[in-house]
């Protein structure tokens, strides 16, 4: 968590507002693949890839 408050304190301080949705989606992304790996879910999530 610590890597997440730094990364968005740097885009914050940098003006790089852009890169905050990549960002945001990209860890929705993740969380999804790791949260749908060991369920019943996994074959309609993996279907949307």
């Amino acid at each position: 968590m610590e890597f997440l408050k730094e990364l968005f304190t740097f885009l914050i301080s940098r003006k790089k507002f852009i890169l905050i949705p990549i960002v945001i989606i990209i860890l929705i992304f993740g969380s999804l693949l790791i949260i749908a790996e060991g369920s019943v879910f996994a074959p309609f999530i993996y279907t949307i890839f």
